[in-house]
């Protein structure tokens, strides 16, 4: 029997190796490839965190069969084959280190361990560490009389092993957490000549353990490090006391102590100490164990220091003013002219915060409506709003608390806006609020005219400088009215309303984009011309790629571009052989979501923040919006267009997850990112 559906697992595995082939590109700069392997630990910890864990408590429930999610195969299968493509990826990744090593070394670039140190060197590590470190660090020691600390899931740790050659039975444990919180993984040496050296932090301590254990009289010491990855699933208590501040606060410090997912430690670490640590954290399952290399929590490395020349390194793009957005003039005037699409990380963020820092000022305006998922450390998101409720204007705020890994950064920003005085809703019973939404009224003529910002993103200064998001500004009364309702839903949350141009799940969405997919297979049959573009981060739901299916084999011709899980088999003949898919992974992060419909030519676009996925179509609050404009129909169309002839950055998705290259031939090269970055360039001439 064909397989129809690749496993979401597995398609995410395969998507995390693009990642890891950024690596490996000799055209990436030296730099960047370094920060690709931060990149790529990163997400592997975050799906052994979500994805594996989940797979764990599958595993505790299942009667010997799959279940509906996971296919035929059982999650005891999905586990075993996770096992062999990771452990195969972290060698193919420890590959990729000691190349980039050694090519920093052609550039004379050196990151030295604790053994290489000159005796100059030498000095100035252990006055770094006197003054800097050590106040920093707090050794547990460890004995089986007392009770095994809790680790810490986002720190590494040293396990130390020290022993007396006097007596050689004097054997003791202890363990250092590395204080990356408050220092930098990266600690840079003074250069000599024209080399440069970095150490990191646990060699900087690796290199002074006598000074941290001077007291305890040993005299050799082995260090090694540990981290632990455990379940993020947020557990939320139904104690209709509680605020969800309280709720979601008390979900995160549970979080702290989650069961073990993976335990990964240094592979040269002796025997005697892993049993000890084993035995110690409860964990006897060789599942929960992945032997490594030296170092780990490499997610770090995305912030590797750009200490060489700029070629080593992106030269930075400078983002581009949009060609209708003149500096100092009024955002919402030239709204008014016609709608706006604002394209990061191409186009400058500040046209989005100008925006909202004229509602802030502006006498006529009433009040400013926004949803909040993800922010900026320093957001001046916030910072406007805040200015808008001093300027006397009512600021209502859906900020979701359960946007996963920003819980913490939620909560802090609620708990400032609330002071500030602003309207606080935290979001819908039952439902995540991932929708990204805008909306200014104001006071022109006598009448209430509203203007609506709705982006595939979120409004984030610092993800807005490296994630691809389209953010359309309108004052479209057909969308800033269906806006307005939404609004009104947070607040009433039993007012049902129904929606005619926007596309709201978990409501209308997915039936309205089934019927679009039904009429381009009806249009198909009828000999008339068809067509299917959709570009997401993630294509999983079995019902809408059923519905593609059927498609392809109605001759509908579908193009599809995904930069993360696809679930989809693309090319197979008699169920998928109009549908081609690829995925483009490069300098930014592809986010955008996008549907068009061709319907006889009298194209049908959307831009969503929903991914096609069960989650996004029935269980978060999410919103496609329509482009109306044929301007910018047009401009998406020819953005799309740019990507599907990327041939330097595209790759083939196919049943195999392979991930071969799209071929070049003997056509120029195209790397879309670069194109689209020209597009909007040439706009401005």
């Amino acid at each position: 029997m064909k397989k129809i559906f690749v496993n979401r697992e597995i398609s995410w595995l395969s998507f995390n190796d693009r990642v890891l082939q950024e690596a490996f590109d000799s055209t990436v700069p030296l730099i960047q490839r370094m920060r690709f392997l931060g990149i790529f630990s990163n997400n592997l910890d975050e799906f052994f965190k979500v994805r594996v864990a989940t797979l764990k408590r599958m595993m505790e429930i299942e009667n010997g069969g799959g279940n509906g999610d996971t296919g035929k195969e059982s999650a005891r299968q999905i586990l075993d084959q996770i096992q062999l493509i990771v452990l195969n990826q972290i060698n193919k990744f420890e590959n990729a280190y000691q190349e980039i090593l050694n090519e920093l070394s052609n550039h004379r670039i050196y990151i030295l361990n604790e053994i290489e140190l000159s005796r100059k060197q030498g000095r100035y590590i252990r006055k770094y560490f006197q003054a800097k470190v050590l106040p920093a660090i707090v050794p547990v020691i460890l004995n089986k009389s007392t009770k095994f600390p809790d680790l810490d899931e986002q720190s590494v740790y040293l396990a130390i092993k020290m022993t007396c050659k006097i007596d050689v039975k004097a054997i003791q444990y202890a363990l250092v957490e590395v204080p990356t919180e408050q220092l930098s993984r990266f600690v840079i040496l003074p250069s000599y000549k024209k080399n440069k050296y970095i150490i990191l932090l646990e060699d900087v301590i690796r290199y002074c353990l006598k000074d941290v254990f001077s007291t305890l009289h040993f005299d050799t010491f082995e260090a090694h490090i540990i981290k632990i990855i455990r379940d993020a699933e947020l557990d939320i208590d139904n104690d209709l006391s509680k605020s969800m501040i309280e709720k979601v606060s008390r979900g995160i410090t549970r979080r702290g102590s989650g069961e073990a997912i993976r335990f990964v430690f240094d592979n040269t670490i002796p025997d005697d100490l892993l049993k000890f640590l084993l035995k110690g954290m409860k964990l006897d399952s060789a599942d929960d164990q992945m032997p490594g290399g030296r170092y780990h929590n490499f997610k770090d490395f995305m912030e590797f220091p750009g200490i060489a020349a700029k070629r080593l390194d992106y030269k930075p793009d400078e983002p581009l003013n949009h060609a209708r957005l003149k500096p100092r003039d009024s955002v919402m005037e030239a709204v008014k002219k016609g709608d706006v699409l604002l394209h990061f990380p191409y186009h400058r963020f500040s046209h989005f915060i100008d925006l909202l820092r004229e509602a802030a000022i502006d006498p006529q305006v009433g009040s400013i409506k926004i949803t909040a998922y993800r922010l900026a450390k320093d957001s001046k998101v916030i910072n406007v709003l805040i200015n808008a409720v001093k300027n006397n204007k009512h600021v209502t705020v859906i900020i979701e608390l359960q946007a996963r890994f920003d819980e913490k950064a939620n909560i802090a920003w609620a708990r400032k806006l609330q002071e500030a005085g602003v309207t606080v809703i935290f979001g819908v019973h039952s439902l995540k609020v991932h929708c990204k939404l805008l909306l200014i009224t104001r006071k022109e003529k006598r009448r209430n005219v509203c203007y609506a910002a709705v982006s595939t993103g979120n409004f984030h200064e610092g993800t807005a400088k490296v994630y691809s998001d389209i953010t359309l500004i309108t004052s479209d009364n057909r969308i800033t009215a269906e806006v307005n309702k939404v609004f009104e839903y947070f607040s009433k949350n039993d007012i049902h309303c129904s929606y005619k141009h926007l596309l709201v799940s978990p409501f209308y969405m997915r039936d309205k984009l089934i019927k679009l997919i039904e009429n381009e297979i009806s249009n198909a049959k009828q000999g008339k011309t068809s067509g299917i573009i959709l570009k997401v981060n993630s294509l999983v739901d079995k019902e809408m790629i059923k519905s593609l299916y059927k498609a392809s084999n109605a001759g509908v011709k579908i193009k599809l571009v995904t930069r993360g899980i696809c679930s989809l088999v693309p090319g197979k003949k008699g169920m998928s052989e109009n549908i081609t898919a690829i995925s483009i992974v490069d300098k930014y992060l592809e986010h955008s979501r996008i549907c068009l419909f061709h319907n006889e030519g009298d194209e049908i676009v959307y831009i969503s923040s929903a991914d096609w996925m069960s989650r996004n179509l029935d269980n978060r609050l999410e919103v496609s919006c329509p482009v109306y404009s044929p301007k910018l129909k047009k401009e998406i169309k020819e953005i799309l267009d740019i990507q599907f002839k990327d041939n330097t950055k595209a790759r083939i998705i196919n049943r195999k997850q392979d991930n071969h290259y799209v071929s070049r031939g003997n056509k120029p090269e195209v790397r879309a990112q670069v194109g689209i970055y020209r597009y909007y360039e040439k706009m401005l001439t």
